[in-house]
């Protein structure tokens, strides 16, 4: 019996806090190996990544994100870590996609790289900026809740 896989989550933290994320969407990533062996150990940030959409053809493209390189594989045989990536959606999410990138203030942002089935997935949001206020008062409704919890909890 073989041993269970640990996949790794990768997660941008940073967008939830920095955007308010709407609509999310499940797209499919064209890597090379050596790119997939990296995010399934982890080593893998989209922290600062972006994504672009052109609804005509319909293409989605993922910009910035940083894949270490994978040193088993020989220095003949990397890939470069900053290189544009294709995302794989179907044409209709894509329009919808480039639709909602129009919107002022819209971009479209990597939240999460996962794995599904063996495969690799990057959840994408559909995010609006926050300003500095807009931020405060999200970590003061963020610990409200927590103190009323903690309160529920003790009185159980």
């Amino acid at each position: 019996m073989s041993k269970p896989i640990h996949e790794p989550e990768i997660e941008n933290r940073k967008a939830r806090h920095d955007f308010q994320i709407g609509d999310t969407y499940e797209c499919g990533m064209v890597l090379r190996g050596t790119e997939i062996k990296s995010i399934r150990a982890g080593q893998a940030s989209i922290a600062e990544g972006f994504v672009m959409a052109r609804s005509e053809p319909a293409t989605l493209e993922l910009h910035g994100a940083h894949i270490s390189e994978y040193p088993p594989a020989g220095r003949d045989r990397q890939h470069p870590p900053t290189r544009v990536r294709r995302l794989l959606a179907h044409a209709a999410e894509i329009r919808k996609m480039a639709l909602a990138m129009q919107a002022k203030g819209a971009s479209l942002v990597p939240l999460k790289i996962y794995f599904k089935n063996g495969v690799a997935k990057l959840l994408v949001g559909v995010a609006l900026g926050r300003k500095k206020a807009d931020k405060r008062q999200a970590i003061k409704e963020r610990e409200t809740r927590r103190d009323i919890e903690r309160e529920m909890g003790k009185r159980r």
